[in-house]
């Protein structure tokens, strides 16, 4: 019998510290803490990949770029995705062969720089609704989209930030190295949702401004590695509906059938809690048996052992 299969999409509070300074250096550290939960799973006996997320950092690489603009061109935007896999990679790498080494755990760590076919076609291009980037107040935020043309939104009651279109994943370029590396190494893969890039008829890739939503490309791999468990990682320990109301009710258990019933009537809120559920309940019903988990980063291992989280099951 085969180990159980667990693709861990990792949200953004397990790559930064809003407490400490956005530097490379405080991200490394916050990492290592991370990668200390991430360790304990793999020395439960799970097969893992991890997928994470690049929102505030490939805004701040974008922002970077362009502030330099008059020393050295810009970076498009689909290059900063791939410079935004690297790096964070980078960190994970360093910090999840630490925590596996101090475990006693030998196990290669490697980052798979991977491109994401979407459609050109999606409708994502006309509505951006993904935030990247660090948070404004709403009078900076507007003054940004009338000097530099972009779009920015309120996000979830934290401020305003700057948004892009977000489309769905089809097809994951490297699919079959991914596999191949499956059985005897930890792959990072699918770093901030892949790198978008589109088909053209001859068959060539090319690179298009947007940034996919992690959880989404994460529910993509974890079908095309037979995985077993869709696990998201946030900051919180449970899904709740009417968040931060006095009626709050944390979630313990749901049918699909449930989660979809609360995704209609708007309980969670899109670029936050929605598109989380949605991938779960997605991942939930492609295949008889499986099921996904969303919790808290610092809850992992207790709620693959059913003691937390929101499992959501078909």
């Amino acid at each position: 019998m085969r180990p159980t299969r667990v693709v861990i999409a990792l949200g953004g509070n397990a790559l930064e510290d809003k407490n400490l300074p956005s530097t490379a250096h405080s991200q490394l550290q916050v990492v290592k803490r991370t990668s200390e939960y991430i360790a304990e799973i793999s020395c439960a006996g799970y097969e893992i990949a991890i997928v994470h997320g690049n929102g505030p950092q490939v805004g701040r690489i974008l922002l970077a770029s362009e502030a330099a603009a008059n020393v050295t061109p810009s970076m498009p935007f689909d290059v900063c995705g791939a410079m935004s896999q690297g790096y964070i990679g980078y960190h994970i790498q360093q910090g999840l062969k630490l925590a596996l080494t101090k475990k006693n755990r030998i196990l290669p760590v490697v980052s798979v720089v991977t491109q994401m076919v979407v459609d050109e076609n999606d409708k994502a291009f006309q509505n951006p609704t993904k935030p990247i980037g660090p948070f404004y107040t709403e009078s900076e935020a507007k003054k940004l989209a009338e000097e530099k043309g972009y779009t920015v939104k309120e996000d979830s009651g934290r401020g305003w930030r700057r948004v892009v279109p977000s489309p769905l994943p089809k097809r994951i370029v490297e699919i079959d190295t991914i596999k191949t590396l499956w059985n005897t190494t930890i792959s990072i893969a699918c770093g901030g949702g892949g790198i978008p890039v589109i088909e053209k008829s001859d068959g060539t890739l090319e690179g298009i401004a947007a940034v996919i939503d992690k959880d989404f490309a994460a529910e993509r791999l974890a079908e095309d590695m037979d995985a077993d468990i869709l696990m998201i990682l946030t900051e919180v320990e449970n899904v709740s509906i009417n968040f931060n109301k006095p009626n709050q009710q944390n979630l313990s258990v749901l049918t699909t059938k449930q989660a979809e019933k609360y995704i209609e009537e708007g309980h969670f809120a899109p670029g936050s809690m929605l598109p989380k559920v949605v991938a779960a309940v997605n991942f939930a019903k492609s295949r008889p048996g499986r099921k996904s988990i969303i919790t808290s980063l610092y809850k992992a291992t207790e709620a693959l052992d059913g003691k937390c989280g929101t499992i959501i099951e078909h």
